[in-house]
């Protein structure tokens, strides 16, 4: 339902953008997320945007630096600019909230794409 794509392995201060390439199921009308997780950390939530008005929402830890976006399409977007070597994490893409769309607990869910950030 949700594919991933654009992880990799950069330098602090460089830019990544990932892509989330969704089913019309998972991506119709649907809220979309970013999360991440990092090892024995608990999945963190990122970034969601919503078609009902066109919001977009971020986690505090973001700070102006990252930007989720869509091609209207089937496509999802997350520019991360000035990374961090803690944004190190597998990021992952979700659809459908079942609550707050800051909370873990979407319908559907892509197996997630890495990014390392070395220092």
């Amino acid at each position: 339902e949700l594919v991933e794509s654009g992880g990799g392995l950069v330098q602090a201060g460089d830019s990544l953008t990932l892509s989330c390439t969704a089913s019309q199921r998972a991506f119709g009308g649907n809220t979309m997320g970013w999360f991440r997780q990092a090892p024995g950390k608990e999945r963190e939530f990122v970034a969601a945007f919503t078609w009902r008005n066109s919001g977009t929402y971020y986690g505090d830890f973001v700070k102006g630096r990252f930007t989720i976006s869509t091609d209207n399409a089937n496509t999802l977007y997350l520019q991360m600019n000035s990374l961090k070597p803690e944004d190190t994490a597998v990021y992952y893409c979700a659809a459908a909230p079942k609550a707050l769309v800051t909370s873990p607990s979407y319908r559907y869910w892509g197996h997630g794409t890495q990014v390392t950030v070395s220092s």
